[in-house]
């Protein structure tokens, strides 16, 4: 049976500013492990409003999210951000990598935060996620010594340390040009046919959401297409 990893059900959102308007009306669909869908539609559809929602960062919303067959409703925020680190990687369209540290230290950040184990071992980790994209031999790099690709593909390492059940995208090859767009996309496509990552992107790249396997298309806080 596939496993079920999330479920948005009847989501409704309202903005209040100052009068309010509705801008997510009862969204509902499901993915299971190993899928890869994106989310398309036009700026101020509600794509974003909707991840936000499903990554637990926005609370103020009527509906039910489900993750790895746990409710997030009613949970107080150190809860959520527990499931948030355990169960969840984001990759965005800036790679917000810190100049500070490391290519490798940067990848730790996330598993460091979460405390499941020991140092050497989110190290190992580390570079095996770096092995896994391709760019290990940039660990020890600054991030500023990286090319815009090379920076969003530690970002997705980063992403992975944790061993998230789902990986969530906001326009995550936004700032690339068509070659980066590219070698993202097949990372993300590898991810899940061969590690079984569910992934969820919100993406304005048509060509990106077509070779996904699923598309989930949104028209005025309404899906319309999944």
């Amino acid at each position: 049976m596939e496993k079920k990893v999330l479920e948005a059900k009847n989501i409704v959102k309202y903005f209040h500013d100052p009068i309010s308007i509705q801008v997510l009306k009862n969204v509902q669909f499901s993915l299971n492990q190993g899928e890869f869908a994106s989310i398309i539609g036009k700026s101020g559809c509600g794509k974003s409003t909707l991840l936000y929602i499903l990554s637990t960062m926005d609370t103020d919303f009527e509906g039910e999210v489900w993750i790895d067959g746990v409710s997030t409703t009613g949970k107080k925020e150190a809860e959520l951000a527990k499931i948030r680190h355990e169960k969840i990687g984001f990759v965005f369209q800036f790679h917000y990598l810190l100049n500070e540290f490391t290519v490798l230290k940067n990848v730790m950040l996330p598993g460091e935060k979460l405390g499941n184990y020991s140092k050497q071992e989110i190290e190992h980790r580390a570079m095996e996620k770096l092995r896994i994209l391709g760019i290990e031999k940039e660990a020890l790099k600054k991030p500023n010594q990286l090319s815009g690709g090379q920076k969003q593909r530690v970002a997705i390492a980063r992403s992975l340390i944790n061993d998230p059940i789902i990986i969530m995208g906001d326009e995550p090859t936004g700032n690339l040009d068509k070659k980066n767009s590219d070698i993202v996309f097949n990372i993300f496509k590898e991810l899940a046919e061969s590690y079984q990552q569910t992934l969820l992107i919100v993406t304005h790249d048509n060509e990106f959401a077509q070779n996904t396997h699923r598309i989930i298309e949104m028209v005025d806080g309404e899906i319309v297409r999944s």
